[in-house]
């Protein structure tokens, strides 16, 4: 029997929350081979001020398969789904926005998606209901993601996506990390997809998109790309960058020695050493350069101490559990 577990993050959006259970409710939920599906939904409030908790808690109380989170105060979304998981039963785990612009009859669309071989499968708002001002920045923020960490989806930061729990087994949401988890995934080696969802104008309550969010999505995307990119080898990318200031600094005081010997013997009249900026130039970057290779040093250091055996690898299955299988 498949077990699925529906996270629903929940801030400040007591009007919609009976209505979305209505709608999960109502899907007509279809396997391969017809085996039934078991569904459990877990709302997580993120610290509303409204009557949001009310609602869940009495929705909780009237429905045996709903259960509900109550954080103390905000913490965020990634924060959220990472309380949801760690208390969800389901072999698969699908997150939705509570708002109602993400539609839940899209979900065993995903979930026929995730059973052709994917480990992850996210939602793509192509025809978004949302104002200019909220699509040209994701826009922006979308191509950003894609260029910079190879992970080519139009759209990472929909919130309708379903996981199959090893991804969440091998990846620890915190801060604003829950809009990466696809470049998460594919870098430890999870397949990663992407299906056209229907996407549904706001109803209810205000959008929670603003200019602080942008940045703090730009800054953790940077997090990410190190992340993605340099975690297990720092000195490739604090190294490098030493190796040109280093090779910057070392050139331009290579100049001014030119320059000092050229003064003394030929040209007395040119200003004397100091004055020259080129000279503070070399010398900081020469500095930031050394620095840099410095650090690269000891986060080498560092991961070397803490690297366990299995952080560096993703294991997908092994023969024997395969054997367990066929012969339970």
């Amino acid at each position: 029997m498949p077990n699925i577990s529906i996270l629903i993050p929940v801030l400040n959006e007591a009007e919609s929350l009976e209505i979305l259970l209505q709608q999960i409710q109502s899907i007509h939920w279809a396997t391969p081979d017809d085996k039934p599906v078991s569904v459990e939904v877990i709302f997580i409030d993120d610290g509303s001020r409204d009557q949001s908790w009310d609602v869940m808690r009495h929705l909780a109380c009237n429905h045996s398969r709903v259960h509900a989170i109550r954080f103390r105060k905000n913490f965020g979304k990634a924060a959220a789904m990472q309380a949801g998981i760690e208390r969800s039963q389901g072999d698969l785990i699908v997150t939705i926005d509570a708002d109602l612009q993400d539609d839940p009859a899209e979900i065993p669309q995903l979930l026929k998606k995730l059973n052709e071989g994917y480990d992850l499968v996210s939602g793509w708002k192509t025809n978004r209901q949302d104002p200019l001002s909220k699509r040209l920045p994701s826009w922006v923020f979308n191509r950003l993601v894609s260029q910079l960490t190879g992970v080519q989806l139009h759209d990472h930061n929909c919130g309708l996506k379903i996981y199959r729990r090893e991804v969440f087994d091998e990846i620890r949401l915190y801060a604003e990390l829950h809009r990466f988890v696809p470049v998460l995934a594919a870098s430890r080696g999870f397949r990663i997809a992407e299906l056209p969802v229907n996407h549904r104008a706001r109803k209810f309550g205000q959008s929670k998109y603003g200019s602080k969010r942008l940045i703090k999505g730009l800054l953790d995307l940077l997090t990410v790309s190190f992340l993605t990119g340099y975690v297990q080898r720092p000195q490739h990318l604090l190294g490098t960058l030493g190796l040109v200031a280093g090779g910057l600094g070392s050139a331009g005081m290579a100049w001014m020695a030119c320059y000092w010997l050229m003064r003394i013997c030929w040209y007395p009249d040119w200003p004397p050493l100091h004055q020259r900026p080129l000279l503070l130039y070399s010398l900081g970057s020469l500095l930031l350069g050394v620095q840099l290779l410095t650090s690269g040093f000891l986060a080498e250091l560092i991961v070397a101490k803490n690297q366990n055996d299995s952080s560096s690898y993703s294991i997908r299955e092994t023969t024997k559990e395969l054997a367990n299988r066929n012969n339970p």
